[in-house]
């Protein structure tokens, strides 16, 4: 077993909504050669994202899916079972899992302009601080919408 620390990533999203960040993410962790497991609270919300994706982009494209979750590079789900392989966590619907260790990384997207996400973004923050085996990292997001690490 590694002593290694799982990065939990908080992404404050100010200038762009969450969703607009997952294929930007997303592709950087498919060049990078990881899995991705999209996680979204229910199905209307994986319904938007999955048209979302389709779309965001008309000259690229980012390979996901939520059906046959063994062939996706980027998997789309309401549940946190990495089913396809995934070592890289993206959520999106305001969770996190049980054991974020399952994972090697875990991005939490979250709404910086709407209190109820900032609110259990915080909860959720507090209570990895106290865990063993996860790091929470703040990201924060620039006027050009980039992302830098804080504190």
């Amino acid at each position: 077993m590694s002593d290694a620390l799982t990065p939990v990533g908080f992404y404050h999203c100010t200038r762009s909504r969450p969703f607009d960040v997952v294929p930007v993410l997303a592709g950087k962790a498919i060049e990078a050669g990881h899995r991705v497991l999209v996680h979204a609270s229910d199905g209307n919300e994986l319904d938007a994202l999955d048209s979302h994706l389709w779309t965001y982009d008309p000259g690229s494209f980012l390979p996901h899916g939520r059906d046959n979750p063994a062939v996706q590079p980027v998997l789309l789900s309401d549940d946190f079972a990495p089913a396809n392989g995934a070592d890289l966590l993206i959520s999106v619907g305001g969770k996190l899992p049980g054991d974020p260790a399952v994972f090697a990384r875990v991005l939490y997207l979250f709404d910086g302009n709407d209190e109820d996400s900032l609110t259990a973004a915080r909860a959720h923050w507090r209570a990895l601080k106290a865990r063993e085996g996860v790091q929470p990292v703040y990201w924060t997001q620039g006027e050009k919408g980039g992302w830098q690490k804080a504190g």
